[in-house]
């Protein structure tokens, strides 16, 4: 939040100086071009009094875009910034329009105008001032990632151009060539539109939801992630540095609400970990209809919703058929007769869910609490016991090791290591390592952050 603020700040220390200094080039060019009667200084001056005007329209859209969002506006206020960047286009039409009135007129008269030392000084001035002022917003804009400043940016550029095409006409009306004055008043039209076409084609883009993401490079990158079974859409909208994402995907039916939050969580993380600038993330959940149980997640389902906890959960192909095995921990305290009747009945709903499971053999213990095993395990050593059986139970062939879970924003920050063949390929041993990150963060919620160590076999 705080971030926000200063570079909403940021933003308009830069449109105030840029305010008082176009103010101060536009009186300048327009009381030389009407006491000379320079029709392209004249215009030139009434372009930078727009200017003036747009850095006015930016400071109040500046100050709506950083309001937080609201009960009328739950997406916050973002595309006021968007809308004040096509005014600033807008208003660079209105200026080319009134130029090119002036220019035919002056085309019909041929009135000449009065060239004088101050006219060269005053526009060598201005064109200074404009370099200065160009450069400094586009650099402020690209560090601050505000449209609005690098749209007003482009605008102040074609000031540039403009000045030093009105200095050559007046060159030329010195020599004689009266007609250089409206033609430079005209080419000043054409820079003026190519300006304003950038400005709005990019901000009406915008403001029509273009995507600024294709659709199939988000779905391909978050296939990636693990448990993800299929991406069913994805969609994105906004501008490219407060960009807004949809992504719709297919996961197995058995997927628990902790398991779905961890792998949304895991799917933003991976979004904004690839693109700059992401506002927000929505994932939606849709059951695979039609697709093989995931033995091992219905089984966990199926616990958590009896407040079980299970761990080496596998399942085994026998001559009668699908065996599953688990082990299951039951509160302390209670006797085996107890224990054993709420075993059971976890057993009866895992085969009600899993009908091609010939039998479900479970393994009873009780579960490690401080009040009821003073010597047992801690959470941390759990973690890292349960990490590691799942790491091997995923990825066999891999050599984990040196695994350490540590307290981290209200959950665990898991490290660990893995060996990999040395002549693997960095982006695969990458790619590897990321895959099991992402396959722990989705199993265990609690599992805010992973570290993996990649390295190649002690010689």
């Amino acid at each position: 939040m705080q971030t926000t603020i200063d570079t909403r700040q940021g933003i308009r220390r830069v449109l105030i100086t840029t305010l008082l200094l176009n103010f101060a080039v536009a009186i300048g060019k327009i009381v030389i071009g009407t006491a000379t009667g320079a029709i392209s200084i004249s215009a030139d001056g009434f372009h930078s009094l727009m200017d003036g005007s747009a850095n006015v329209i930016g400071l109040f859209a500046n100050r709506i875009a950083g309001k937080p969002a609201d009960e009328n506006h739950p997406y916050g206020h973002r595309r006021f910034e968007t809308i004040a960047a096509l005014a600033i286009g807008i208003l660079l039409l209105i200026t080319a329009g009134e130029i090119i009135t002036s220019a035919i007129g002056r085309f019909s008269s041929g009135e000449k105008p009065e060239i004088t030392p101050a006219m060269f000084a005053v526009l060598i001035g201005t064109l200074v001032i404009n370099l200065f002022l160009s450069r400094y917003e586009r650099r402020e804009g690209e560090r601050l990632k505000s449209e609005l400043l690098i749209a007003d940016a482009a605008n102040t550029g074609s000031d540039v151009f403009v000045t030093i095409s009105v200095l050559v006409s007046m060159v030329l009306v010195k020599l004689g060539f009266i007609w250089a004055d409206p033609a430079a008043a005209l080419l000043i039209v054409v820079l003026i539109g190519r300006a304003a076409w950038q400005i709005m084609s990019k901000t009406g883009g915008v403001l029509v939801d273009t995507a600024p993401f294709h659709a199939a490079e988000l779905a391909a990158f978050v296939s990636e992630v693990p448990s993800v079974l299929r991406v069913v859409r994805a969609r994105s909208r906004g501008p490219a540095d407060a960009a807004q994402i949809d992504i719709d995907v297919e996961v197995a039916p058995e997927m628990t609400a902790d398991h779905t939050a961890a792998l949304s969580s895991a799917i933003e993380q991976k979004l904004k970990q690839k693109y700059n600038g992401i506002a927000e993330v929505e994932v939606h959940f849709i059951p695979a209809l039609g697709a093989l149980p995931d033995y091992v997640l219905t089984a966990r389902a199926a616990a958590d919703a009896m407040g079980l906890a299970t761990h080496e959960v596998r399942l085994a192909d026998a001559p009668e058929g699908k065996i599953l095995e688990m082990h299951v921990e039951v509160p302390a305290g209670q006797t085996l007769g107890a224990a054993h009747q709420q075993v059971s009945v976890l057993e009866r709903h895992v085969r009600a869910s899993l009908p091609d499971v010939a039998d479900v053999v479970t393994h009873i213990e009780p579960a490690l609490t401080d009040e009821h095993s003073p010597d047992s395990l801690s959470e941390d050593d759990r973690i890292e016991h349960a990490v590691i059986a799942l790491l091997k139970e995923h990825h066999p062939l891999m050599g984990w090791h040196h695994v350490h879970a540590s307290p981290y924003d209200g959950g665990f920050a898991v490290t660990l290591h893995v060996t990999l063949p040395a002549q693997i390929k960095l982006e695969h041993a990458h790619q590897l390592a990321e895959r099991a990150e992402m396959l722990v963060r989705t199993e265990f919620p609690k599992v805010k952050r992973v570290t993996i160590h990649t390295e190649p076999p002690e010689e």
